[in-house]
């Protein structure tokens, strides 16, 4: 499996987190696509190289500059948030990956990465790509109540969590409101952007949402839960999907992991931040989460803990079961 991210500035931290919570209930090896800075390398390389045997059997990683291979690079890169531009030109930068899951540096898996991974295989012949919606109700959604550009859907998508057929995506040609004929999409990114930038406000998303606006059938729409983030909850709860299975993928944007603004979201975050690689996963995870939940449960978020721990509990069973039982079985292997 693949999995990518593009982190500047102060993010080395909060990455390294999310590739930890990855590795931790992952089943299939991942090879790590990080893209940051020059000078976050070395702190990547030496926070990579800290985690110990066997974990480190899990994995591989590539760490990759930063560049933009059309346009303004300077122009690109303040698009938004710093270099989260960069995910648009995976496509173009990576030629020899298939395929690819990517993901913001303030994201948390809480199940195995495979299970996402295995959307890809639900794919029908038109769709590249998956996102989840970026709201649930459009009455109250960003897009459907302030987008001043085409956007994908009823409440456009939000492209923090984006599964990609990259095989497939460089070879489509898009529909778009340009030319007729169809572009490329390296070709399209550029164009598209000089055409649109005085009126998007979310950078790389609105772009990915003008995308899929034209080309509907290139998109594969998965549930609330693998994108879950604090609009699914502050204003009371609304991804049902979350409610029956619990959260398979936390997205603590607006900074909520640092903050105290949405503790539920924070008490995950330093959970599995916090916890040593070699220890018990219930005893210093699981049961150190369930007490810090206690404090959240006169919040809006909090107040809903099941939501949070129900899909942690489920995966942490799974890894005990494998880890442990399997070993005792066949002590040999």
């Amino acid at each position: 499996m693949h999995l990518a991210v593009v982190a500047c500035g102060d993010r080395v931290d909060e990455t390294l987190t999310m590739l930890k919570s990855a590795l931790l209930f992952s089943i299939k090896k991942i090879k790590f696509h990080i893209f940051a800075e020059d000078s976050l390398k070395p702190q990547f390389e030496k926070g990579l190289n800290k985690w110990p045997h066997p974990f480190t059997l899990k994995f591989q990683y590539s760490i990759y500059s930063i560049t933009f291979s059309v346009g303004n690079a300077q122009e690109w890169k303040k698009l938004f948030k710093p270099c989260a531009a960069q995910r648009l030109f995976l496509p173009v930068i990576l030629k020899e990956v298939d395929s690819l899951l990517y993901v913001d540096t303030d994201v948390l898996f809480l199940r195995p990465m495979d299970d996402i991974w295995s959307f890809l295989k639900e794919f029908n012949t038109t769709q590249l790509a998956a996102m989840a919606p970026e709201h649930e109700i459009p009455k109250i959604g960003w897009y459907s109540r302030f987008a001043r550009h085409p956007f994908y859907g009823k409440t456009g998508v939000n492209s923090g969590v984006m599964l990609m057929n990259l095989t497939r995506i460089r070879n489509t040609l898009f529909k778009n409101s340009m030319i007729p004929s169809g572009l490329a999409w390296e070709d399209l990114l550029h164009p598209l952007y000089q055409k649109y930038k005085n009126h998007i406000t979310w950078g790389d998303q609105d772009l990915l949402n003008i995308i899929f606006h034209y080309n509907p059938e290139c998109l594969y729409s998965f549930p609330c839960q693998w994108n879950y983030r604090p609009d699914h909850c502050m204003y009371g709860s609304n991804c049902a999907g979350a409610e029956e299975e619990g959260v398979s993928i936390l997205h603590g944007n607006r900074g909520v992991y640092h903050d105290d603004k949405q503790p539920a979201f924070k008490a995950v975050y330093e959970a599995i931040h916090d916890y040593p690689f070699e220890d018990n996963l219930f005893q210093s995870m699981f049961y150190p989460l369930q007490t810090k939940f206690l404090e959240t449960v006169n919040t809006l978020c909090g107040r809903i803990p099941q939501v949070f721990l129900k899909q942690v509990e489920k995966t942490m069973r799974k890894v005990y079961e494998q880890r442990v039982i399997v070993h005792l079985k066949h002590p040999q292997n």
